[in-house]
């Protein structure tokens, strides 16, 4: 499972780069992008606070745990194609963010 969510991590935003940081995996891409791990019953995607939470609000609701967590339990299919318009959105905002930032 992690396998196929790095993949497609790497799919949906092919330039970022992965990297650790408290202890968990994370992708960057202008700033920190996804982190992820695996649990015992599930693994975690974090955080999921932008944009992506308002547009996909009503796909993300099964896996949603906490206020910005989404668990996919462990022997379940994982929602490749969402898991990608995710990072999509949140690369688009990183980018546009780091581009707002640069011009002040």
């Amino acid at each position: 499972m992690l396998r196929q969510l790095r993949q497609a991590i790497k799919s949906a935003a092919p330039t970022a780069e992965e990297k650790i940081s408290y202890g968990m995996p994370f992708y960057a891409y202008y700033g920190r992008l996804i982190y992820f791990g695996a649990h015992k019953n599930h693994i975690g995607m974090y955080p999921i606070i932008g944009r992506e939470k308002e547009l996909y609000a009503k796909e993300l609701k099964p896996y949603l745990a906490e206020k910005a967590t989404l668990q996919f339990p462990v022997g379940q299919p994982l929602p490749i194609a969402l898991v990608k318009k995710v990072v999509k959105e949140r690369a688009r905002e990183n980018e546009a963010r780091a581009t707002t930032e640069k011009r002040r």
